[in-house]
């Protein structure tokens, strides 16, 4: 499983003040600490309290960039602050992200043909998050089938099944399972698969425990991404057990550091 580190983003503090202060050796000393213990894109986001994300976001990659030559992944809901990023990208990044709404894909698909960027698309519709598989895998299909008018190949598509907080959704969690499952099957190639890990333990007790948790079980299910904390040295290893478990990696009796130097 590939980790996007998820450390910069706008939303945590030291970051928003980093934003606020123009200060880029906090955004490259992230940058940096994600890469050393394993991240291999980075995700950038300038939280939702900015009022110039444009401008933001273009600072943010070039900061990000003195730092680090990992593939960058551009977060952001406003699509000209993701083009804004992506034309400063030293290479191709990964769109963060598309629901299944007929607007946004004529958006954003074309961008990514012109800057051969990859895109995590939502299995999301105008009518919010379905809760069933079927209804996930559905809307999984369309975006693919859209993104297939533009020229893009389902493998450069990361279909992210959309996962709750386990707290208030519990009932998702084996849809999500079963979405990931389904996904392999609806192409060939097939598309890939991604996660936004942190978001099914938000609002509980022994979040880290239950990220980890989860992170195998989806990998297990055929997960390929997840957007974490590449700084959570258990959640590291954990996946870098599981690549051994699932046969992807040899194993070799230092597989955790092999695993986080790439």
């Amino acid at each position: 499983m590939i980790i996007i580190g998820e450390r910069i983003n706008g939303m945590f503090r030291d970051i928003a003040k980093a934003i606020r202060e123009e200060n880029g050796a906090v955004i490259q000393d992230w940058a940096r600490k994600q890469e050393e213990r394993g991240a291999r894109y980075l995700d950038i986001n300038v939280g939702p309290g900015s009022t110039e994300p444009v401008r933001v976001m273009k600072w943010l990659v070039e900061e990000t960039q003195k730092a680090s030559d990992l593939p960058l992944c551009l977060d952001s809901t406003n699509y000209d602050a993701i083009e804004a990023g992506l034309k400063v990208c030293k290479q191709p990044a990964m769109i963060n992200s598309v629901p299944a709404e007929a607007a946004k894909m004529e958006r954003v698909f074309p961008m990514a043909a012109e800057y051969g960027a990859e895109v995590i698309c939502l299995a999301m519709s105008e009518e919010g998050i379905p809760k069933d598989a079927d209804s996930r895998v559905a809307l999984a299909m369309e975006l693919v089938a859209t993104a297939d008018a533009y020229n893009l190949s389902p493998d450069t598509l990361y279909i992210d099944p959309l996962v709750l907080p386990c707290n208030v959704a519990q009932d998702h969690g084996p849809e999500v399972m079963e979405t990931l499952r389904q996904i392999k099957l609806i192409s060939d190639p097939p598309p890939k698969t991604v996660v936004g890990l942190s978001n099914v333990s938000q609002g509980t007790k022994n979040r880290e425990l239950i990220n980890r948790v989860f992170a195998v079980m989806a990998m297990g299910n055929g997960l390929d991404a997840a957007i974490a904390d590449a700084c959570d040295e258990e959640l590291m290893a954990a996946v870098a057990t599981a690549r051994i478990l699932l046969n992807i990696d040899i194993y070799c009796d230092s597989y955790v550091d092999v695993f986080m130097k790439g």
